[in-house]
């Protein structure tokens, strides 16, 4: 019987860094993003049909994630029409890494864990968490994204609130050293009550 853990958080929380160093302690991680980015690829499933669908985000056989933001932007229904292409593929992504897990204990790295249902799949869940102004600082620095679309990301999320009073385990992710004891912790917390072999 595998352990599934959920791991989610709103954009800039820590997320990602919090998900490697679960990888670091040994645990088998599912990663969203990089199954919708591995999706976009060319030959990707979603790439196909994203093509067919919005052939001005595409880059060559690629998806653009930045031409797929400006249109989300400009048109945020297109959200809604993309994540029917895409939800579904990942649903099916992940259920093939649950199947073939032998390991005790797996983390699923889901930014969207409970808008999307995913966490009724879970054992237990971790959410992180960081100041607002935190937050915005973190997504700001990366100058990847407008203060327009990050804040269309937000709206599109569950307040963090919300999803602190939903969780197992809230982590703070203001320093690494305490993050990172925060992710052992809750492994031995998950270890000492799983059953011994």
């Amino acid at each position: 019987m595998t352990y599934i853990l959920g791991l989610t958080g709103s954009i800039g929380m820590g997320k990602s860094t919090t998900a490697q160093m679960f990888a670091d302690e040994g645990i088998p991680v599912w990663d969203a993003d990089a199954t919708v980015r591995e999706l976009y690829l060319p030959g990707g499933e979603a790439a196909k049909i994203v093509a067919k669908q919005f052939p001005e985000t595409m880059d060559g056989p690629s998806v653009s994630r930045s031409k797929l933001r400006a249109l989300i932007a400009e048109n945020p229904a297109v959200l809604d029409q993309l994540q029917n292409v895409v939800h579904p593929l990942v649903t099916q992504n992940r259920a093939s890494f649950l199947e073939d897990s032998t390991s005790p204990i797996v983390l699923l790295d889901i930014p969207l864990l409970f808008e999307t249902g995913a966490d009724v799949e879970c054992n237990g869940i971790v959410v992180v968490t960081a100041p607002a102004n935190v937050q915005r600082e973190r997504v700001m620095a990366r100058g990847e994204m407008t203060q327009s679309e990050f804040e269309l990301i937000l709206s599109r999320q569950m307040p963090d609130a919300q999803k602190q009073a939903k969780a197992t385990w809230v982590i703070e992710t203001l320093t690494l050293d305490d993050t990172r004891q925060s992710v052992k912790d809750i492994l031995q917390e998950i270890k000492s009550g799983l059953p011994h072999a």
